[in-house]
């Protein structure tokens, strides 16, 4: 039996430093995924519009050489590519999660369901407020990482995301309800880079799990 654990990280580097030890727990690629924002254009300013080059694993074809330079030459990064999707905005990807986002949730990319990163993660069994949240935090600047984990490396999976400064959901969540927030919304207009980083700013200090 498999979990899936999702975390969101204020900080991309945390995000990828995290994968890449998940990988070396021996979770494959096929199962983790990551969806980061680009709103701030630090990983370029290509973006794929029609998600024709995304396959069933979520790797991104033309970003091939994108995941190269920005997380090394192989593994999950490996795959990188640059997005747009609806709500999010410009993001960089890989993975099952990257799929159902851009489109393409068939086959390897995890059976997913329609309904683009809500729907995929409420499918692989995140209860709805957490998936609104995650899926807002990558709109607001945000890089979430995702991996489907064998019961036996869960709880080092989750000792992993923990020690890169992982967002507690639900604090996150209640923040962005102080402000008036409810739920995701995928046709609200995307963050622009100034918006992205005062949302970075106000939580680089917070407390994370």
């Amino acid at each position: 039996m498999t979990k899936t654990i999702t975390r969101l990280f204020d900080d991309y580097a945390d995000a990828t430093t995290a994968i890449r030890e998940l990988e070396q727990l021996g979770i494959p690629h096929d199962d983790l995924s990551i969806v980061a924002s680009n709103a701030d254009k630090r990983h370029g300013d290509h973006v794929d519009q029609d998600h024709d080059d995304v396959n069933d694993e979520g790797d991104v074809s033309r970003g091939v050489s994108t995941g190269a330079v920005l997380g090394g030459a192989g593994g999950l990064l490996a795959g990188l590519g640059l997005l747009a999707i609806p709500g999010l905005g410009p993001i960089v990807a890989a993975g099952w999660l990257a799929a159902t986002a851009a489109g393409a949730g068939i086959g390897a990319a995890g059976g997913a369901a329609t309904g683009g990163i809500v729907g995929a993660l409420k499918n692989a069994g995140h209860d709805d407020d957490d998936a609104h949240v995650y899926a807002e935090g990558v709109r607001r600047g945000g890089s979430l990482v995702s991996a489907k984990v064998p019961d036996e490396l869960v709880g080092d999976a989750e000792a992993v995301l923990h020690r890169h400064r992982s967002v507690d959901a639900r604090t996150r969540g209640q923040s962005y309800r102080n402000d008036g927030w409810r739920s995701f919304d995928a046709a609200a207009p995307a963050y622009t880079a100034d918006q992205v980083g005062a949302e970075r700013s106000r939580y680089a200090d917070q407390t994370r799990i």
